[in-house]
């Protein structure tokens, strides 16, 4: 045991350098030097005093060591060399003087990262020259591809992006992913890097794709697919809230109608502006600049984007919605009613969008306002106030409240859906036809069956909405006894045009 102790002694004290310059202790480093302590020496984890020396941004203590021939290429347990934790700080003079004593430019860390693409990412632009003009290869693709060019333009350092663009960097390399040079900077909203890149020659338009299989990028690998094929520049700014860098991709001729991913900006707005309320869903997203929402949506009508525009056949769930709602056949107005956004339903009637358009199974936007669509209450985007004023907007912009959808639901089937109790008695009162919506649906669900519970997606009664259903039924001499059907007719349910067929 006293031998043990008596070697980690010995090696506290042959480290006692590195110590020294660790604890900044600069009466002490001189003196160590003086009496040639230690100068290559290291700790247990393998880190010199050279190493400490560029940690702390010290470049006096750094030419001292290097004059007294300090080891400069020395690499820590974890490969780390003192050239390594200068680029991490971005300290260009650093860099320079270690590089003049013999550091090799292009060293790596063990996941592949570059010096150079350490210096990109912290915004050292003196070291990234530095490095550059010692042949570091602005090319040079760590694990996952990644390069140098790319960690710039994610952390929005335009000079340096331009830098090594003059230097001959790839502004088209790619990712597994997909993604380029320009969607981490449309992902950021980092508008001067986006300008730059399309100096460069980028395509403004250009869509987010996979490498082909075979390629030196390609990845078998689920986490590593795009977010959505064909995602433009300007479509992922939008999802990011970067309102402003996005007029700028369109003034530089990105498609203001771009619909690649199956919804266009105005469309995709809809769900940045209210994403769901659940728990498990992303907030807002913060975005940047100072461009709201609202003008946004403007400007880009103003440029030619399309406010009636429909969605195409096959178009997905967006992101950040369980709304269940149909999805082929949409205008932005009628998405923007799914979200139950007043504000932006107005904003877009004012430029001219339809407020009556319906989807391809004729689902109107006073039904999605009115909950349609809704499998998870509560957690949706749209609360029962916000229903309260997108339904009040409809009925005052003329939107037929007996409209029945090619589903066989109408309005007030949407109001049970959500568990909106209000709404039941707001379409009553504005003289809902109680004989057109007490008929079945294709499922054989009346709004009083859904408020019950009897529904798809599990058993959600609501007392309050059973309540106002019941009330506004016996009020009217309806019966609301017979048969309930069971969760698994619900689904097995075939099926079959509407009573009455389709208003």
């Amino acid at each position: 045991m006293a031998l043990v102790a008596t070697g980690a002694l010995a090696l506290a004290e042959e480290a006692e350098l590195a110590d020294a310059v660790e604890a900044q202790q600069h009466h002490l480093i001189r003196s160590l030097l003086d009496e040639g302590q230690g100068l290559n020496v290291t700790q247990v984890d393998g880190m010199a005093a050279i190493h400490w020396a560029a940690y702390h941004d010290d470049v006096e203590t750094t030419r001292l060591l290097i004059d007294a021939g300090a080891n400069i290429g020395v690499a820590n347990r974890y490969g780390v060399t003192p050239l390594s934790l200068a680029a991490e700080n971005g300290n260009g003079a650093l860099i320079e003087a270690l590089l003049e004593a013999g550091a090799d430019p292009k060293a790596v860390l063990r996941g592949g990262e570059t010096v150079l693409m350490t210096a990109s990412r912290t915004g050292g632009l003196e070291g990234v020259k530095a490095l550059l003009a010692k042949g570091a290869d602005p090319n040079a693709v760590e694990a996952r591809h990644q390069t140098a060019l790319m960690w710039a333009a994610a952390e929005g350092h335009a000079d340096i992006v331009q830098e090594l663009v003059d230097a001959g960097a790839d502004v088209d390399a790619r990712l597994g992913s997909g993604y380029t040079s320009i969607f981490f900077a449309a992902r950021e909203g980092h508008m001067t890097a986006i300008q730059v890149l399309l100096a460069a020659g980028v395509d403004v338009n250009g869509g987010l794709e996979r490498p082909k299989e075979g390629s030196a990028t390609f990845i078998e690998n689920p986490r590593d697919k795009p977010i959505d094929d064909g995602m433009s520049p300007l479509l992922l700014a939008v999802r990011n809230g970067h309102f402003e860098v996005a007029l700028e991709l369109v003034e530089a001729g990105a498609d203001p109608n771009d619909m690649r991913t199956g919804f266009t900006p105005l469309h995709t707005v809809s769900w940045v502006r209210k994403p769901d309320a659940s728990d498990t869903g992303d907030p807002a997203p913060v975005g940047s600049g100072n461009v709201t929402s609202l003008e946004f949506v403007s400007e880009m009508v103003s440029l030619g984007a399309d406010i009636n525009a429909v969605l195409a056949p096959e178009t997905g769930r967006p992101p950040h919605t369980a709304s269940r709602l149909a999805r082929e056949g949409s205008t932005p107005f009628l998405m923007a009613a799914d979200r139950a956004d007043a504000a932006l339903m107005q904003t877009l009637v004012d430029l001219g969008a339809d407020p009556l358009l319906a989807n391809a199974e004729l689902s109107t936007p006073l039904m999605a306002a009115a909950g349609l669509g809704t499998t998870a209450p509560l957690e949706e985007a749209g609360t029962e106030l916000d229903a309260q004023q997108a339904v009040q907007l409809l009925l005052g912009l003329g939107a037929d409240i007996d409209a029945v959808d090619s589903n066989g639901e109408t309005s007030m089937h949407g109001a049970t859906y959500a568990h909106f109790p209000s709404i039941v008695n707001l379409l009553s009162d504005h003289g809902a036809d109680i004989e057109v919506w007490t008929r079945q649906n294709e499922r054989g669900l009346t709004p009083l069956f859904i408020a019950e519970g009897h529904r798809g997606g599990g058993f959600k009664p609501s007392r309050p909405t059973i309540d106002a259903v019941m009330a506004l039924m016996l009020g009217a001499g309806a019966s609301t006894d017979g048969p309930r059907p069971r969760i698994r007719d619900i689904y097995e349910k075939k099926p079959e045009p509407p009573a009455g067929g389709i208003r």
